[in-house]
């Protein structure tokens, strides 16, 4: 699993390097005591428009699931370790945020469409939190959305005869998004729950100002 983890940090960086920040409008940055680097100039947003699958069958947009300051990963049920560890944090970090009073969900997008059914998917989420939300669709559909998120994923080659049990290198940053405004931030995998509560809430208590 060392090689996972080496291509994951490498392409992530690769592709979020400059282009998780805002594109600065020249007013005050209300979010600037939240942020945990510099707000760059001249990058892409991340964040936009989607249609998928969620774990009932449903099929959805944003519109329809970033109703609330939600926690965005884009990952797989099937995943060995880096996912159940990335969601167990989320979820805790979710819990502290709840009793703190936020109003918060999560959304684990899925990069897997092969395997992860909505039935796979609603067992996983269940297990972690009651407020996140699964959410998978076609091969095109969950492409189009890790596109708009700038997120990066690659199946790997399985051995002859595992075909089924086949890995998927991807990137491992979880996103905090707004309904109106958007994405607000990205969490790497080091931060721990009480560190991405806290800088939540913060985004959160800035927004309603």
């Amino acid at each position: 699993m060392m090689r996972v983890y080496a291509v994951t940090a490498a392409v992530a960086v690769a592709a979020l390097l400059g282009a998780t920040w805002y594109v600065t409008t020249g007013e005050a940055d209300k979010f600037a005591q939240c942020r945990a680097g510099t707000v760059g100039t001249g990058v892409a947003s991340i964040g936009g428009s989607f249609e998928l699958t969620d774990e009932t069958g449903k099929l959805v947009t944003d519109k329809d699931v970033i109703t609330k300051p939600t926690l965005v990963y884009f990952g797989y049920t099937f995943c060995p370790d880096v996912c159940p560890l990335d969601n167990a944090r989320n979820a805790e970090a979710m819990r502290l945020l709840q009793d703190r009073g936020y109003d918060v969900q999560s959304a684990f997008i899925s990069i897997d469409p092969e395997r992860d059914t909505p039935e796979h998917l609603a067992d996983f989420t269940s297990y972690m939190h009651e407020d996140m939300i699964g959410l998978t669709g076609t091969p095109e559909q969950v492409k189009a959305a890790s596109q708009a998120y700038k997120t990066y994923y690659r199946k790997q080659e399985p051995e002859e005869g595992q075909e089924e049990y086949y890995l998927i290198d991807h990137s491992t940053f979880t996103y905090l998004m707004f309904p109106d405004t958007g994405f607000a931030d990205f969490f790497k995998r080091d931060e721990t729950p009480a560190q991405m509560a806290d800088r939540v809430g913060c985004f959160i208590d800035a927004s309603d100002k």
